[in-house]
Formats: structure tokens, C-alpha cells, sequence
């Protein structure tokens, strides 16, 4: 976790671990008209996730530690949505990428799970965190998640 912790410095650390690019985006009008708050579109050599503006700070926050939750546990495209409507508001993606967009707007609910679980988890880590308990807010993270050598309390 970065100290002190920003939603901008995880998306820079998790940026350079992956050795990708990671781009944080203006939801299209035409996507929250539809009812999303953000998307996360992986391509070959960048990540880009897609937040609502027209909101809270602190709800954008979650939109995006919400869709890196998707990002980090892989979640994959499962259908194709609407491929006509979408591609009239994002016309300059091509339709292997378009594909993959469409589908993160229709996840499982295990995944919708998880990545809401890991959005909420990185807050409430993040919350805790002071200069002054400069332990582990990664192992607390990792016993959260159970792939520490500790439990969570």
C-alpha cells in the first residue's frame, strides 16, 4: 500500500508492478446514462478504467478501487452486450477491444463480490493506516485475504 495512501498512488504502484500503463477516465455520458458507474477496459498494452463524474469524491474512490478489484483478480469477459448501441459511443475502439469492454458491465455475482470485498477491504486498510502504525497495512491486507501468515482479528 502506498503511504500515505491516495487512490492516484495505488493506481501508480499497481502501474509499475504490472508494467502497464493505467489510465483513469471520464465515464462516458452515454455509459452512465445506461447505468454504469465504471468500467474497467483492459487492452494489450494499457488499463484504463472508466469512472461516473458526476458523483461524490469519495464514491469515485470506490468505482475505481472497485475496478481494480476486477483488474487484479482477472475477471474475464463473459458476454457481448448491445454491441450496435455500444459501438455508436465508443467508435474508435476496435471490436476485439469493444468486446472486451461490453462484458464488464455484465459480471457474475461472485465476481461482483469479490471485486466489491476487495474495493471495500483497500479502504477500510487504507482508513486505518496512520504515520504513526506504519505496520502493515499489507499484512493486515493479506490476512484479510487469507494469504498472510496471520488471521484477521
Amino acid at each position: 500500500m502506498p503511504r500515505p495512501f491516495s487512490v492516484e498512488a495505488l493506481c501508480h504502484q499497481l502501474a509499475k508492478q504490472r508494467r502497464r500503463q493505467l489510465h483513469l477516465m471520464p465515464l462516458p455520458p452515454e455509459a452512465a446514462a445506461s447505468g454504469a458507474c465504471g468500467l474497467w477496459l483492459s487492452t494489450s498494452t494499457s488499463d484504463f478504467i472508466f469512472v461516473e463524474r458526476n458523483t461524490s469524491l469519495p464514491h469515485q474512490e470506490h468505482i475505481v478501487l472497485h475496478e481494480i478489484g476486477h483488474m487484479l483478480f482477472d475477471h474475464q469477459v463473459l458476454s457481448l452486450a448491445e454491441p450496435a448501441t455500444m459501438s455508436e459511443i465508443f467508435s474508435d475502439l476496435g471490436p476485439d477491444t469493444l468486446r472486451r469492454f461490453l462484458a464488464r458491465t455484465n459480471y457474475s455475482t461472485q465476481q461482483e463480490r469479490e471485486a466489491e470485498m476487495l474495493a471495500s477491504l483497500i479502504r477500510t486498510t487504507a482508513d486505518e493506516f496512520t504515520l504513526e502504525q506504519p505496520i502493515s497495512v499489507l499484512s493486515k491486507l493479506e490476512a484479510a485475504l487469507g494469504v498472510g501468515g496471520r488471521r484477521a482479528r
